[in-house]
């Protein structure tokens, strides 16, 4: 009926899809989706039909977002056990440590475990890397990306 090609018609939606969803997202107000859609040069009363579906639709945008995220598991509680073995019967003589670790993760309403083994050295590098990582979150870039994430 309107003899545009199939692919237009379909670059058209999701461009529209996209941009309801990251200002969605994002939740702008009405003037930065204003100076958002401005650039795009459409027509003004194009402009105040796509603020005005944006205004109307946003927090059922966002809520269905929301459903569609993934569910992560989260931290319940740790278990752990430092075992060594002093000896055996082909060596008199020798120290190996291992530590045992039995992670509960609860996802949605069910509980899992986890149980992991590994030497302390691998361990204090682990923590290390992690203490990294979270210093990492600490600065500004980190912030700014995390805060527009959600």
């Amino acid at each position: 009926k309107l003899n545009i090609s199939t692919d237009t018609v379909q670059h058209g939606v999701e461009g529209l899809t996209y941009l309801l969803t990251e200002s969605s997202k994002l939740m702008i107000s009405e003037i930065d989706f204003q100076d958002s859609i401005h650039v795009l040069g459409f027509s003004e009363e194009l402009n105040q039909l796509l603020l005005q579906l944006y205004l109307d639709n946003r927090k059922e945008i966002r809520s269905v977002l929301g459903e569609l995220a993934p569910k992560l598991p989260s931290y319940h509680s740790l278990e752990w056990r430092l075992d060594v073995q002093l000896a055996s019967r082909s060596l008199r003589q020798q120290i190996k440590p291992a530590v045992t670790m039995k992670l509960h993760l609860n996802r949605n309403e069910d509980q899992t475990a986890q149980v992991l083994q590994t030497d302390p050295s691998t361990l204090l590098h682990l923590i290390q890397q992690l203490d990294q990582a979270l210093g990492e979150m600490k600065t500004n870039h980190c912030r700014r990306i995390v805060r527009n994430m959600k």
